[in-house]
């Protein structure tokens, strides 16, 4: 046997461990990431599929990819962006600030890039995770999913797709390769990607049809740049762009007094998408196919204010009924009519209520998440954060964690606050295991759907993807986020099945000093928003 050998064996049987490995380098594993940097804790790892940190910021690059809540509030609370170029961030500035929190943070050193997680399991015998990544194999007493629900494209099971002759692809796959002008163009969906990418291509093709299964409730866009004297004054008086966050933040809270407690509320709001797709749309015929027969809020209420402009251009068809087959240069539609095109562009979203990193986890019986998830009646997790049946995991943007109205950050960051709280809790107790009871995390479910009952999202009218099979709504917050914040700034030991670590361990870290490994309180929360 070689030496090389000998060390690639002793390699397999004693793969690096660490004290938490972190899924991803979106905005949930970066500020994971700093969160456990500012307590101390540099026994980490985060892996990543890519060659650069970004998640859907990353991927996401398709012509016009903007964010829809507003800049100020669409980063971290304790990294607060003055230089922001307009109200609502592009795509670039938004993937340029996480690579730079990344690295002012000293994040970069502890990504394993190209590692795409191909299983994680837990192993009871020696209480960690053993994750087996394309890169390698490393184990953890901790694993963190910051795996977020925009990351998977969802494609529509077409007959026929596989046979067409021309190019493929979806919004979150853009093939920046392929030069659309002069090309006959199907767009099949209007969600929240195809409306900022189809004002952006409709003046170069040649023919457009979109295909329409449900108009969404569009919404103007108050999108403006931000000038040079401003950025001035948010880099100089930092507290400015603070009380401009604060003031962004409670105005989008009050979304969910029409969301969640007097559906009638959102008139107001329909009246105002009504008015901008009289503005935008000439034709009567295009403005009835374009209005919806569900309650607004019930789908994610879009902004724009060049997307009915763009449907009601010469050389744009919307096409409302049903698809039934994809042949080589055309799409067919269910009353018979073919449609030559010879670019498909897919705007179809992505698998949220079935979450692609449920299907590579596995608890120490080999039982995967998914399979779990599906045995009961939809997702569920204590505090949307932990799961029964699988010790030390965490999984930021869990089940009933989304929003519909304000800032995903703001969720995240309450998670992150959680995750700290439960580690600090372990270290502090000498706990070398903790897992959420299945009484609790059931009791905390049948409260978020009770909770749910009566809001827009199940109420309304829509099949949306907020939605599982079973019609509940797995994937948002029922109600004001701060009330999520609250039932989440301090871990509940109560609700929890904790094993403490064997007697020298334990002894050995009670008296280990808090910097060094630790989870010290400073720095575990949030942030204060």
């Amino acid at each position: 046997m070689t030496d090389d050998q000998d060390v690639t064996e002793a390699s397999e049987a004693a793969p690096p461990h660490y004290r938490v490995a972190v899924i991803g380098t979106g905005f949930a594993g970066i500020g994971m990431a700093v969160r456990l940097k500012q307590a101390g804790l540099d026994d980490i790892v985060l892996l990543e599929r890519a060659g650069d940190v970004g998640g859907t910021w990353r991927d996401n690059d398709y012509p016009g990819a903007a964010c829809d809540v507003p800049s100020h509030l669409y980063s971290f609370s304790f990294a607060p962006n003055p230089d922001w170029s307009r109200s609502f961030s592009p795509q670039p500035e938004i993937w340029d600030y996480l690579r730079r929190v990344a690295k002012d943070y000293d994040v970069v050193r502890h990504i394993r890039f190209g590692h795409d997680v191909e299983e994680a399991r837990w192993e009871p015998g020696h209480g960690r995770w053993r994750v087996r990544t394309s890169g390698g194999t490393v184990t953890a007493q901790f694993l963190v999913s910051g795996c977020g629900p925009l990351a998977d494209p969802a494609y529509p099971a077409i007959p026929g797709l596989d046979t067409f002759r021309g190019s493929v692809f979806h919004s979150a796959t853009w093939d920046h390769g392929r030069d659309l002008a002069g090309r006959r163009v199907a767009v099949v969906g209007t969600g929240a990607s195809a409306i900022q990418f189809i004002p952006e291509i409709q003046p170069a093709v040649s023919g457009m049809r979109v295909f329409q299964r449900t108009p969404p409730w569009v919404i103007p866009r108050h999108d403006r740049d931000i000038t040079a004297v401003e950025r001035r004054l948010y880099n100089a008086v930092p507290l400015l762009q603070r009380l401009a966050r604060t003031c962004i933040y409670w105005g989008r809270e009050t979304y969910v007094l029409g969301f969640a407690k007097n559906l009638r509320l959102l008139g107001i709001v329909e009246k105002l998408a009504l008015a901008n797709l009289r503005r935008g749309v000439t034709d009567p015929d295009l403005r009835r196919k374009l209005v919806p027969d569900y309650t607004i809020g019930c789908k994610r209420i879009l902004m724009s204010n060049d997307y009915y402009p763009a449907l009601d251009a010469p050389n744009v068809d919307v096409v409302t009924e049903p698809i039934a087959a994809i042949e080589p240069d055309a799409v067919v539609t269910r009353d018979g009519a073919r449609h030559e095109v010879d670019t498909l562009i897919f705007g179809t979203g992505f698998q949220v209520t079935d979450s692609p990193i449920s299907h590579r986890i596995r608890d120490a019986e080999g039982v995967l998440l998914a399979d779990r998830w599906r045995r009961g009646t939809d997702m569920q997790a204590h505090r949307g954060t932990t799961v029964a049946g699988y010790p030390n995991l965490f999984v930021l943007a869990g089940p009933n964690t989304g929003l519909g109205h304000t800032s995903q950050l703001f969720m995240l960051e309450a998670q992150i606050g959680y995750t700290m709280a439960a580690l600090r809790y372990a270290h502090d107790h000498g706990v070398e295991r903790l897992e959420p009871r299945a009484d609790a995390q059931e009791a905390y479910t049948r409260w978020v759907q009770d909770k749910m009952r009566g809001t827009v999202w199940v109420a309304g009218g829509c099949d949306s993807w907020y939605l599982n099979d079973q019609g509940r709504n797995t994937t948002l917050w029922p109600g004001f986020t701060w009330d999520y914040r609250l039932r989440t700034s301090r871990f509940d030991p109560a609700g929890y099945r904790l094993r403490p670590a064997p007697g020298p361990a334990r002894t050995r870290r009670r008296a280990r000093s808090r910097p060094g490994g630790a989870v010290r309180r400073r720095g575990a929360g949030s942030g204060r928003q």
